[in-house]
């Protein structure tokens, strides 16, 4: 297995922990944490700001010397609130107060190197931007979970959706400071649906073919995308989502710098429907 596509351990409460030491980058951490009724889980906040974006269930997040409820259905049915937490905090999580006791919480979080320019602060579904990108096969829809305008030092984030037989990313493009592109490491945390079967196919891959790495992707799997492009495809029937953590080089109003396309596909952004086939090809 290679070590840019971790698997969720399902059968703990932090189902993965990605640091800038085990990714062998320098920015980024994240996540993902389970919590029956009753857990609690604490989040380091020295010297970088934090996250949280709930996945489903409820929970507490005590951030300070303020507390907020966070909670979502799941990841297919509604935008989440998300936590946005500066550095030198103390936070702690709590699964749900109340339940039949196979209730949880599920959430994620990731973190980045910060100064403390911004304050501790809820971002509502409201406030985060939908758009639908694309075309054609590569048509999906994204969501400005925590991206400019909407404040932090350096954490991007968004959730994509792709329905099957769909491409995301698409014309390819990278942001690895290749051909003048901005430095941002990224995770891609998955769910699938069907959860049992379904599957993703995640490719990372640089120009001069010295790097390619492809990946099938199932449910609670995460990619790390450290250099290259990096285009996802659904197969038909299932349903894919991805919620990608960004960090690096950008600052502030910076983080809403484009990244570089691939050449050899980046004229597709003008029709996606072209050099298709219509069949049936021969009578």
């Amino acid at each position: 297995m290679s070590e840019h596509l971790i698997h969720s351990d399902k059968g703990n409460s932090v189902q993965m922990a990605i640091t800038p030491a085990s990714a062998a980058w320098g920015h980024l951490s994240f996540s993902v944490v389970t919590l029956a009724a009753g857990e609690k889980h604490a989040v380091g906040t020295e010297g970088i700001e934090v996250a949280v974006v709930p996945r489903s269930g409820s929970g507490g997040v005590t951030g300070g010397e303020q507390t907020f409820a966070l909670s979502r259905s799941s990841v297919w049915q509604e935008k989440p609130h998300v936590l946005y937490i500066p550095p030198g905090q103390d936070v702690t999580v709590a699964g749900p107060s109340t339940g039949s006791g196979d209730e949880t919480f599920e959430f994620a979080y990731g973190g980045a190197p910060a100064e403390g320019k911004y304050p501790v602060r809820l971002f509502t579904p409201e406030e985060q931007q939908v758009v639908v990108r694309g075309g054609g096969a590569a048509t999906r829809q994204v969501n400005f979970t925590l991206q400019h305008p909407l404040p932090a030092e350096r954490l991007i984030l968004f959730e994509v959706y792709v329905s099957g037989g769909m491409y995301s990313g698409w014309p390819p493009h990278c942001h690895d400071g290749f051909a003048g592109s901005p430095y941002l490491e990224e995770t891609y945390y998955y769910k699938i649906n069907p959860s049992d079967h379904g599957y993703a196919i995640h490719r990372n891959y640089r120009l001069d073919n010295d790097f390619d790495e492809l990946f099938t992707v199932k449910d609670g799997d995460c990619v790390l995308v450290t250099e290259g492009f990096h285009p996802v495809a659904g197969p038909p029937g299932a349903q894919v989502y991805f919620l990608n953590y960004l960090a690096g080089d950008l600052l502030d109003e910076g983080r809403a710098d484009p990244p570089y396309d691939d050449p050899n596909w980046g004229w597709m952004k003008d029709d996606y429907e072209a050099n298709g086939l219509t069949l049936p090809l021969f009578d």
